[in-house]
């Protein structure tokens, strides 16, 4: 044991402008108390319990670490007579700072639990994780490196007289909004990250999963009385809920990880769980951005060079397979040739034309060659979707050749706990998820890039990927033992054969998919299929897909553009209607636009451009030349005030500091105008603005010199969005 009492640790004392910035680590006969300026951490070294009191006001209080090992059954850190710890500084991507190594141990346990915590000296977050170490072979599938339960007297407290708990789905299938869960009695699981902050002030926690290779990981958690009080909170790996259809969709009915088995096992004489990210800081947004950057210095991401794509996709007009025959080749022929006309959309990268979902008999490779040349005479790309870990099929016909193979689909398929073949998606026409380990898969793969390839396409769509993190009970690969590590493998694989196969220049874009891992793809759907329209609730049309969901859920979700991805993706907008939808009103498009806009996200259009009306509106939105030039770059702004709960109600505001600093509001209330106070230091510097409008440059007000706050107003169902020029 090092023993360090009262000193700095040398080498970890920082000066910068003239301060000396220390990390102190104190050691006594009761404990081990490590602090910096923005948390103490303090191990009992009589119980192993673990402290946290950060400089927010978070406390976590009486933490321990767990285990349900198959063969010894639950341990916790305190079922253990001796906790010994150990300091060793340590530097990496985030800085210099101390790795705190706890070991508990017993003479009469077949193993020991070793918890290590890094803190840095200046980076305000921590990273922790727990191992189980054993002489014989251990094997579990649910690990804790943070447990908060009643029992130990535990608790987390957050300040604030308005908490929040953040409850995030674990895919963005089934159209299920990411919430925000209040005091009392709430209680549920978040998803690879959750937060609890104060609703006005922002100042909270963060915590989230870095890594993301075998573990689905879960944070469990049940308020207290007491408001800003957890009584249970559980971080852990081994995450893996089955959908409950009496329940609410975010609340356990489609939030979770849609398994039909267990969680798989880790196995080894060593088990590690999930490393962990925590972090309080008074603006949790910091503390989010934060998270997305230790993930991409953990695991790397793609990035792009050059403009952001332009896109259309036929989804919007045709739908599933083309077998509604609306659109057809014609159609897309007549779609290149408009698109041709309209001169900004065309003046940075060139547009794509996606033909989506397509039945491979009316859209064969052949005639998709076809359209691809007839776009490049126009400097249009072509793009190509596919499905890599699921196969849709008729239920029975599970004897066939499965993707162009030999192989019968029913070896290839995942495997509930009965090790009956799962549907993920049911019906007589059916979805099964494909084992990404099995060589198969992989073949059928490659068919799919060659065909890709043999189009030209330079941009791709990949869907349905939740399908390949299921858990299975058999496998093609007995070394691949969990639905994560599946999906993970499957990831990097699929990169692999994309970069040798059609070149390292090829934008990849992640539809329906778990968030993690992120790096194998260049944005990800924030939402399921966005239709447009303003509210899930709005008569005559679908009761999902909105604008006022997908951007409730994207406000809790903007730092994933430039940490995670170099862009969102918050799918096309349209100009008329969504297939058989209802029309649209300009001020919905309108609305629909500044949502993607401040979410960062890629330009993409699902029209019918063969409708007079479609066209029209084109020239006016998708043709705007600031429209064009944000989307050439787009960057998402940061939210001032995030959705709360789960209604359609919301009032979000939303700015980006830049060359021209722009304002955004969204008023999603039908009968009340949405009045926001602006404060003048949180989105300006101290000058004389003009307050205009984005798209008309119209002057709607001025910031004088000096003025502490400004007054913007949105009527019912309305965005605004707003450039601040300077006049001085």
């Amino acid at each position: 044991m090092k023993i360090i009492r009262n000193i700095s640790f040398a080498g970890l004392l920082c000066i910068a402008s003239g301060n000396i910035l220390a990390q102190i680590v104190t050691s006594s006969a009761d404990s081990l108390v490590v602090s910096n300026a923005n948390v103490q951490l303090t191990v009992d070294s009589h119980t192993g319990k673990i402290n946290y009191l950060f400089s927010n006001g978070v406390r976590l209080q009486n933490t321990i670490a767990t285990i349900e090992e198959l063969n010894n059954g639950k341990l916790t850190s305190t079922d253990f007579s001796r906790h010994q710890y150990s300091t060793t500084p340590m530097q990496d991507a985030s800085g210099k700072g101390v790795t705190i190594t706890i070991i508990h141990s017993d003479p009469s346990r077949p193993l020991q639990l070793e918890q290590h915590i890094t803190v840095y000296a200046q980076s305000p977050h921590l990273l922790l994780d727990v191992q189980a170490i054993g002489d014989a072979t251990l094997e579990s599938r649910n690990i804790s490196p943070l447990t908060i339960i009643p029992e130990q007297q535990a608790y987390l407290f957050v300040p604030g007289n308005a908490p929040r708990i953040l409850d995030v789905p674990f895919d963005n299938d089934n159209w299920v909004p990411v919430i925000t869960r209040q005091w009392p009695s709430a209680s549920g699981i978040s998803y690879e990250f959750t937060s609890v902050y104060d609703l006005h002030s922002l100042s909270g926690l963060v915590t989230g999963s870095v890594t993301h290779d075998f573990w689905k990981t879960g944070f469990r958690y049940g308020t207290g009385k007491e408001t800003g009080r957890i009584d249970s909170f559980i971080v852990y790996g081994g995450a893996a809920t089955a959908d409950d259809k009496s329940l609410q969709p975010a609340y356990g009915g489609l939030d979770g990880t849609h398994d039909h088995a267990p969680h798989g096992t880790m196995l080894g004489k060593t088990i590690t769980s999930p490393l962990i990210y925590l972090a309080a800081d008074a603006d949790t947004r910091k503390a989010f951005t934060a998270y997305g950057q230790v993930n991409v210095q953990l695991a790397g991401r793609s990035d792009w060079k050059g403009d952001a794509p332009f896109y259309w996709n036929s989804f919007g007009v045709e739908g599933v397979l083309g077998n509604t025959r609306v659109m057809m080749p014609p159609g897309v022929i007549k779609t290149s040739d408009f698109i041709a006309t309209l001169d900004n959309f065309n003046k940075y990268a060139p547009p794509v034309l996606s033909v989506d979902s397509y039945d491979q008999s009316i859209y064969t490779t052949s005639l998709l060659t076809s359209l691809s040349r007839y776009g490049q005479k126009k400097r249009q790309q072509m793009g190509f979707y596919f499905i890599p870990f699921a196969v849709w099929t008729w239920k029975n016909t599970l004897d066939n050749p499965f993707g162009g193979t030999q192989t019968p689909l029913s070896e290839v398929v995942l495997k509930d706990k009965n090790r009956q073949p799962i549907m993920y998606k049911e019906g007589d026409w059916a979805c099964y998820p494909i084992d990404p380990s099995h060589p198969a898969t992989r073949a059928a793969i490659i068919q799919q890039l060659q065909k890709a390839k043999a189009i030209h396409a330079t941009f791709i769509k990949i869907d349905f990927l939740t399908a390949g993190a299921l858990e299975s009970s058999t496998r093609y690969n007995r070394n691949t033992r969990s639905g994560m590590q599946a999906y993970s493998e499957g990831l990097k694989m699929l990169r692999s054969l994309v970069d040798s196969i059609m070149g390292p220049d090829v934008f990849i874009t992640q539809a329906i998919s778990p968030m993690f891992p992120h790096q194998y793809a260049h944005t990800r759907f924030i939402s399921t299929d966005v239709y447009s329209h303003l509210r899930d609730d709005q008569p005559g049309f679908p009761h999902w897909g909105s604008t006022a969901a997908s951007l409730a859920a994207g406000s809790h979700l903007w730092w994933m553009q430039g940490t995670l991805w170099p862009f969102t993706n918050l799918d096309v907008i349209v100009m008329k209607n969504f297939q058989n939808n209802p029309e649209l009103t300009e001020q919905e498009i309108k609305v629909r636009l500044y949502a993607m806009m401040v979410m960062g996200s890629i330009l993409g259009d699902g029209s019918d451009f063969r409708q007079k009306t479609a066209a029209e509106r084109a020239k006016k939105f998708l043709n705007h030349p600031a429209v064009c030039a944000w989307f050439s770059h787009p960057t998402a702004f940061t939210p001032l005030s995030m959705s709360d709960g789960d209604t359609q109600d919301q009032q979000m505001t939303f700015f980006h500091k830049g060359d021209t600093t722009l304002l955004a509001m969204f008023n999603f209330i039908k009968d009340k105008p949405f009045e926001a106070s602006w404060q003048t230091a949180d989105v300006a510097d101290k000058r004389h603005y003009e307050i205009r409008d984005f798209m008309t440059d119209a002057v709607l007000g001025e910031i004088s010199n000096g003025q502490p706050s400004f007054t913007l107003t949105v009527p019912p169902k309305d965005a605004l969005l707003v450039k601040l020029v300077p006049r001085d």
